[in-house]
């Protein structure tokens, strides 16, 4: 209870820069709430996608494939069905190319949703931060002059708990803007590490997709041949 009591009194002694500084604040932990989860469950679809798409990429089980890119809504198995459908329609000329294209250009789709409004949260930290600096100068600039009417006994004692409160608002913004910042930090190395991943997938993916095609295009030779040959 001393502790609340505390923080009110804090507040209430900071000035009307306190309410814009917590307005900034709530908006960025919400935003970091929703990116936590959101990123989480990224993370959890993408690894449960490329753990099931991987045995069958290699065992060329490509009727299961597409049945299970249609029913996941994860960037991976979107990435893996615009390879797999590019992959039936190029020639063998340009079929890497083709393939590494389709998938890349999944991946550019994939992006903005992994990384939207995370850097948000490094503004707010900066916002937050200059509106406690503001709301002390305007603090001080008000303390100043109503300590150039006071009593001179009395300027010492007035100027210095002036100070203070207008010393409330920097305090605050600090407070709001350094969580703001570690959390952007944190969101910033779940948002890169989702990135590569899927890089690292569409590598992997092509490699296997361009293999399997360039193996079904030789047994076609072969069965060609022989039946060149048996006529």
């Amino acid at each position: 209870m001393d502790m609340y009591a505390t923080f009110v009194g804090f507040f209430q002694e900071g000035g009307p820069f306190m309410y814009p500084i917590a307005v900034v604040l709530a908006i960025g932990v919400a935003i970091a709430l929703e990116r936590y989860f959101y990123l989480a469950r990224q993370m959890r679809v993408n690894r449960k996608d490329y753990n099931a798409l991987l045995p069958l990429l290699k065992q060329r089980r490509v009727r299961e494939i597409v049945d299970l890119t249609k029913k996941s809504k994860s960037p991976m198995a979107r990435i893996v069905a615009d390879g797999v459908n590019k992959q039936s329609t190029s020639n063998d000329l340009r079929r890497r190319q083709d393939i590494e294209s389709a998938m890349e250009e999944g991946l550019l789709e994939a992006l903005p949703n992994i990384e939207r409004r995370t850097p948000y949260l490094a503004t707010f930290a900066n916002i937050a931060t200059l509106l406690g600096l503001l709301g002390t100068i305007i603090g001080l600039i008000a303390a100043f002059t109503a300590v150039a009417n006071a009593d001179p006994a009395e300027k010492a004692t007035l100027l210095s708990q002036s100070i203070s409160i207008a010393m409330n608002t920097t305090a605050f913004g600090l407070m709001a803007a350094i969580p703001l910042l570690l959390i952007h930090s944190m969101l910033q190395s779940k948002t890169s590490a989702i990135v590569e991943s899927l890089e690292i997938a569409v590598v992997k993916f092509v490699n296997l997709l361009e293999g399997h095609a360039d193996a079904a295009a030789k047994a076609t030779g072969k069965v060609s041949a022989k039946a060149a040959v048996a006529k």
